[in-house]
C-alpha cells in the first residue's frame, strides 16, 4: 500500500481512537463541553474581541480523500497515452490533503452597519495520481468573504449585504456554490443581496451577482498564480434573483417561490485558450413547499421549469426534488429518509437542448451522497454539472453512540435520455468513459457518513462513497468507483 494511504489510515485511526476515548467520558458522565476551558479562557475573549466594536474568528480544517476511478470509472486510464507520457497505473487514483485555515474579522462601524472580512488559506498535500510528484502545494490565500452588512436600511426591515459573499438558498439545490471550480474551497458569490421582512413570517431576498472566472478581477489574491485557477467552469456570469419564503401562506408549512435569470459567457482566458465556456442564457422559475405532516413524517418537494438558450441553441429543461423524512422518536433519533430526484436530459433526437441546468447548484448535494455524485458527470459535463437523471434513494440516520451519528443512503441512478446514441455523437467522453448506447441506468451509489460533534468548536466525520456503475455506461469502463474523506474541523 502507497505511503500517503497509509498516513490517511493512520490519521483517521488516530483521530476515531480520540473521539471514541471523549464519547466514552462522555457517557461516563465525567465530562462537559465545558472541559474544553483549557482552550478558552482570557486569551481567547482578548482574540475574539480585541477592541471594542471588533469581532475576529478563526478555524482550521483538516481533510484527507483518497478516490479512486472517478472521472472515468476506468482503472487503466491513461494506459494507452504513448511512450512520451508513459503508463501511470495510479492515474485515476487520487490522494490528497486539504488543510485549511480562515481568520475572519467584523468590524462595527455604526449602528446596524458592519464591515466583515475573511481570509482564506488552504494548502494541499498531493500522493497520487501518478502522473504528479509527490509535493506540497501552498496556494494562495484569498478573502473569500467581503463585504458591507446594513440592517434596518433606510429605517425599514430591510437588510443589505453587499460584495463577497455566501449565500444558500432552500436547501441549496440551485444556489449554493458560486464558485464550483474552486473545488469547496470556497463558495463565495460577488453579489449585491436585499432582504425585506414583510413580517415575521414573510420576507423576499432580491440578489443581483457578477461572477468573473478570474480570481483577481475584483480582490488580488495573496500570492496569485494567474491562470492557475478559476472560480467559475471558465466563464463569466451575471444574474439576478428573486426569492419569496412565506410561512403563513399554507398554515403550518414554509412556500418558497423563485425566479433566477443567469446568464453566462466565456471568460478571456477562455477565449485565449480555446477551452470551454458556457455561453447561455437560462431563466427559472419555481417553488418549494416544505414543512410536518404530523408527529413522525415531514417533507420538502421542489419544482424548477428552465427555458431561454444555451450555446446558441434554444434550451428547455425540467427539475424536481424532494425527501419525506419518517421520524421514530426513540433514543436513537433514529429517522428514515426517502428521495426522488429529476433532472431532465438533452433527446438527441429533438432540436434545441432539454437538459437541466443545475445553476450555483453544481457542487456536492447531500441527498445525492456524498463528493463522488459531482465526479461521476465529468465525463458528460462540467465537473459538477449533474444532470439527465432519474434518482431514488432511501437512507437511514441514528445515534449510534454519544456525539455520533450514522447516516446512510442507498441510490439507484437513471438517464432521462441516452445521450450517446446512435446519431454520431460517438461512445467516447472527455475523460475516456465509453457509453453504452442502449442503457439507461447510469448505476447504483452507498453512503456512509458518520459524524461526531462534541461541542461548539470541534467536530470531524468519516464519508464513503462506492459506486457500481450500470448499462448506461460501456463495460470497458465499468470499473467500480470509491471516495473516502476524513474531517477534522476546529473552531477557535
Amino acid at each position: 500500500m502507497k505511503r500517503g494511504m497509509m498516513r490517511y489510515l493512520a490519521l483517521a485511526g488516530v483521530i476515531l481512537c480520540v473521539g471514541a476515548v471523549s464519547t466514552v467520558i462522555a457517557a461516563t458522565g465525567t465530562t462537559t463541553e465545558a472541559d474544553h476551558t483549557h482552550l478558552t479562557g482570557a486569551w481567547l475573549d482578548t482574540f475574539h474581541n480585541p477592541m471594542e466594536g471588533v469581532e475576529m474568528g478563526l478555524d482550521v480544517r483538516i481533510r484527507e480523500i483518497y478516490g479512486r476511478n472517478l472521472l472515468s470509472m476506468n482503472e487503466d486510464q491513461m494506459a494507452n497515452k504513448g511512450a512520451q507520457v508513459g503508463y501511470y497505473p495510479n492515474e485515476n487514483a487520487w490522494h490528497r490533503g486539504r488543510y485549511r485555515l480562515r481568520w475572519s474579522a467584523k468590524v462595527n462601524l455604526a449602528t446596524d452597519l458592519d464591515f466583515n472580512a475573511r481570509l482564506m488559506w488552504e494548502f494541499d498535500n498531493w500522493d497520487d495520481p501518478g502522473s504528479k510528484d509527490q509535493h506540497v502545494d501552498f496556494d494562495e490565500g484569498v478573502f473569500d468573504i467581503f463585504n458591507i452588512t446594513w440592517r434596518n436600511a433606510f429605517d425599514m426591515p430591510l437588510t443589505i449585504v453587499a460584495g463577497r459573499q455566501e449565500i444558500i438558498l432552500g436547501n441549496g439545490w440551485l444556489v449554493l456554490d458560486g464558485t464550483p471550480a474552486d473545488g469547496f474551497r470556497t463558495i463565495y458569490f460577488d453579489a449585491l443581496r436585499a432582504t425585506y421582512n414583510f413580517t415575521e413570517e414573510t420576507k423576499i431576498d432580491l440578489i443581483g451577482i457578477v461572477q468573473y472566472d478570474a480570481e483577481d478581477k475584483w480582490l488580488q489574491p495573496i500570492n496569485h498564480r494567474e491562470g492557475w485557477r478559476h472560480v467559475t467552469q471558465k466563464q463569466d456570469e451575471k444574474g439576478f434573483i428573486a426569492y419569496i419564503t412565506d410561512k403563513s401562506l399554507v398554515p403550518g408549512q414554509t412556500t418558497e417561490l423563485y425566479y433566477i435569470w443567469k446568464a453566462d459567457e466565456p471568460s478571456n482566458w477562455s477565449k485565449m485558450h480555446s477551452t470551454a465556456g458556457i455561453d447561455d442564457e437560462i431563466h427559472t422559475i419555481g417553488g418549494a413547499l416544505s414543512g410536518p405532516i404530523n408527529d413522525n413524517w415531514s417533507y420538502r418537494a421542489e419544482v424548477a421549469k428552465q427555458w431561454g438558450k444555451k450555446n446558441l441553441d434554444t434550451m428547455s429543461g425540467l427539475g424536481f426534488n424532494s425527501r419525506a423524512v419518517y421520524t421514530f422518536h426513540d433514543e436513537r433519533d433514529s429517522s428514515l429518509h426517502f428521495d426522488y430526484e429529476y433532472l431532465s436530459g438533452n433527446d438527441p433526437h429533438k432540436g434545441g437542448n432539454q437538459a437541466f441546468d443545475p445553476l450555483w447548484g453544481e457542487w456536492p448535494q447531500a441527498n445525492r451522497g456524498g463528493d463522488l455524485q459531482s465526479y461521476l458527470w465529468a465525463c458528460e459535463a462540467g465537473l459538477g454539472e449533474v444532470t439527465n437523471l432519474h434518482r431514488a434513494g432511501i437512507g437511514h440516520t441514528f445515534t449510534v453512540a454519544p456525539k455520533w451519528t450514522l447516516q446512510t443512503d442507498y441510490n439507484l441512478m437513471w438517464a432521462d435520455q441516452n445521450t450517446r446514441g446512435d446519431i454520431g455523437l460517438g461512445g467516447l467522453g472527455p475523460t475516456g468513459t465509453v457509453f453504452n448506447g442502449e442503457g439507461k441506468f447510469r448505476g447504483q451509489m452507498i453512503t456512509g457518513y458518520l459524524k461526531y460533534k462534541c461541542c461548539k468548536q470541534l467536530s470531524m466525520h468519516f464519508l464513503c462513497d462506492y459506486f457500481q456503475p450500470g448499462t448506461f455506461f460501456d463495460g470497458s469502463t465499468q470499473d467500480h468507483a470509491l471516495f473516502l474523506r476524513f474531517q477534522f474541523e476546529y473552531t477557535f
